[in-house]
């Protein structure tokens, strides 16, 4: 089992979290932890009112990812998730070769449908598109990073001979997010990852929908794509990451022991990524939390 952890730089408390210093620390202690990613969400013009309920404030992925690339030696940079509708996909396609070149190939390209329509409205693209939009910038992100010139008519661009650069070698791993029937068949048969969530009450109802609810559902989603992707003639590496159902609340023998539980339980179903979250009232309160997850979780699991 791999971990992702997010980094908290949607917090907006005053030189805790959103600061150059602040992301070099917390990165750093990641980075020494043994913390496998770090990942990051993408919210580039939120509606007001979820943001101020329960949502959460965001800085840009691939901006501080670049930040983060210079500051840490083998940590993975984890876009979780990249809406792939808000941006014309050769923009996307440029940003995410340049941090897989720039950071020696530690760019994983969590991706998604999107769920927020004022955010759509305010970026100018057509909430309703949004699938259809999703599958074409899968198809012209990978035919930007193949190299060579690309000729394609899309729903807002027209190609006619351009050729993007740079060419990531290897290729960003493109994980899919969602939980939908929608996401799993795109994962199976586009992706090289699938990325869902368990549905939690705090959530969106449309989040809440597409959510996974039990370990078992996950287990047969799992199922279904390998199935699918076997009819495919679909091969190579493949994975599947999620957050454990137990949370982490306090640092204590207890909660270690009931979290590598929650952990076993997702790979006995197929899971090899767990997306980890840990308590951050205050910067030294992260360091500290990701301290103790390399020694109490980390290790034991991996040991």
């Amino acid at each position: 089992m791999k971990f992702t952890m997010d980094i908290p730089t949607g917090n907006i408390t005053p030189g805790e979290f959103q600061t150059g210093a602040a992301v070099s620390e917390m990165a750093h202690a990641m980075d020494v932890a043994g913390i496998d990613a770090c990942y990051l969400t993408d919210h580039p013009a939120p509606d007001a009112t979820w943001l101020h309920a329960n949502g959460h404030d965001a800085l840009d992925p691939f901006g501080t990812f670049a930040f983060i690339a210079a500051k840490t030696e083998r940590l993975m940079l984890h876009t979780n998730i990249v809406v792939m509708a808000y941006r014309n996909p050769f923009l996307t396609a440029k940003a995410a070769a340049t941090i897989q070149v720039l950071s020696g190939g530690r760019l994983i390209l969590g991706t998604g449908a999107g769920y927020q329509k004022g955010e759509f409205d305010a970026l100018g693209v057509d909430f309703h598109k949004r699938g259809k939009l999703f599958d074409e910038a899968l198809d012209t992100i990978r035919m930007a990073w193949a190299g060579g010139v690309v000729v394609k008519e899309g729903i807002n661009f027209n190609a006619v001979g351009n050729e993007p650069r740079p060419i990531p070698s290897p290729q960003p791993p493109i994980w899919i997010g969602g939980g939908s029937p929608a996401a799993i068949k795109r994962a199976a048969l586009r992706g090289d990852g699938w990325s869902p969530f368990f549905a939690a009450p705090t959530m969106t109802a449309a989040n809440q929908e597409s959510g996974i609810q039990t370990i078992e559902q996950l287990g047969e989603a799992i199922k279904q794509i390998e199935t699918l992707r076997a009819e495919a003639g679909r091969t190579g590496s493949f994975d599947v990451a999620i957050g454990a159902k137990a949370s982490i609340k306090a640092l204590n023998a207890e909660t270690a022991e009931r979290y590598i539980a929650a952990v076993n339980d997702l790979t006995a179903v197929g899971v090899t990524w767990t997306m980890v979250d840990v308590p951050h009232s205050s910067r030294q309160h992260f360091v500290e939390s990701v301290d103790w997850f390399g020694r109490e979780v980390c290790a034991k699991l991996k040991g």
